[in-house]
């Protein structure tokens, strides 16, 4: 099963109970106030955002609206959620001691998962690091945060627990493969190397949720941060935001001539 805490738990009850089942669903950590927020920053970007017809073999399935490029387009999520205290305990435990000068926004996406949309191919949010073997060692920290409620129904996210320490070999069995039901407000948090992926949509309704990823500040970002925030934006964000962002150096990487760009 996948555990489920308040948010008022210790951060290192989190942890344990992450590690353990790979995968943590932590209630009431975001306002309503907000999630309408968020909807109204984003509202007219997902009304543009196309609704596809469902390719069965495609990785994203269909009937669903995607948007990336979280930090130009919300200051929701950008003050209220990226630098979230309970995402960065997480992150400081499991990426630190792979990363010592930290780690960075990996991917940012709002996601709208319509009525009859598939269910997900299930795959690991690390799968583009192929270099090292599974179980890899931790890269990655996700997280899902409900803007809507999420239910089996209507497409919460499904979840492996424990196939964050699987080798390669394992295949997932419909028996070991949950539903994380979770009420607005709520965040789902899972390990890099956990089996997941959107469930399909039997409702009536469209599931919202908001995918914030982080990863070891000396890995490529999946969402390309320095062509989705403009320059102006970055110049608009606090220096923690920045800097999680990727746009100051790890160490000797990240090097770039201020002259030429300057996040100032």
């Amino acid at each position: 099963m996948i555990p489920r805490l308040p948010a008022d738990a210790c951060a290192d009850e989190m942890a344990a109970a992450l590690g353990d089942a790979g995968a943590l669903v932590v209630t009431d950590v975001c306002t309503p106030q907000t999630r309408a927020e968020i909807r109204s920053d984003l509202s007219q970007h997902m009304e543009r955002a196309p609704v596809d017809a469902d390719d069965p073999e495609a990785f994203y399935p269909g009937t669903t609206r995607r948007i990336t490029g979280l930090l130009s387009r919300s200051d929701a999520v950008s003050q209220s959620l990226i630098c979230h205290p309970t995402t960065l305990a997480m992150c400081d435990h499991f990426l630190v001691p792979n990363g010592e000068l930290g780690y960075q926004v990996h991917v940012t996406a709002a996601l709208e998962v319509g009525p009859g949309a598939r269910a997900q191919i299930l795959h690991r949010e690390e799968d583009s690091f192929t270099y090292f073997p599974l179980p890899r060692p931790n890269i990655i920290v996700a997280s899902m945060w409900a803007i809507s409620d999420f239910r089996a129904d209507n497409g919460a996210t499904l979840i492996v627990p424990g196939s964050h320490r699987w080798d390669g070999e394992r295949q997932a069995q419909p028996h070991e493969i949950v539903p994380a039901e979770m009420p607005a407000g709520s965040v789902l948090f899972w390990m890099g190397g956990t089996l997941h992926g959107a469930g399909a949509n039997t409702s009536g309704d469209w599931r919202y949720g908001v995918i914030l990823t982080y990863s070891l500040g000396w890995v490529r970002q999946e969402e390309n941060q320095y062509l989705n925030v403009p320059a102006e934006r970055v110049a608009q964000l606090p220096q923690e935001v920045r800097k999680l962002a990727g746009f100051t150096m790890y160490g000797a990487l990240g090097l770039y001539d201020p002259s030429t760009r300057s996040p100032r």
